[in-house]
């Protein structure tokens, strides 16, 4: 699983940079995602501290328990993608362009 996990960051960065370049608009809809994501991640972060905060339940593990929402795993996964094809994007813009 460790294996899948490291591969796909490195893969599945490659494959959006090949897809917009092939196609401009993807560039669109994976701005538009990550914009998405982040704002899901963000609500969602919030949302647990401040229940966490208005219990009075400051634990370690309740803080924790919000790395069991499929959302926030979804939406965190999907920005570490974004990020390095961001990165990839513009290093080959200064390197080809």
């Amino acid at each position: 699983m460790k294996f899948l996990i490291v591969l796909g960051s490195i893969v599945v960065p490659i494959v959006m940079l090949m897809i917009q370049r092939k196609w401009i608009k993807w560039r669109i809809v994976f701005n538009v995602a990550s914009v998405l994501s982040a704002l899901i991640l963000g609500n969602i972060s919030a949302l647990a501290i401040y229940e966490i905060l208005r219990d009075n339940t400051v634990f370690m593990t309740s803080i924790h328990a919000i790395f069991l929402n499929p959302m926030f795993l979804l939406t965190g996964a999907y920005l570490g993608v974004y990020l390095v094809y961001r990165l990839m994007l513009i290093t080959y813009e200064e390197v080809y362009v």
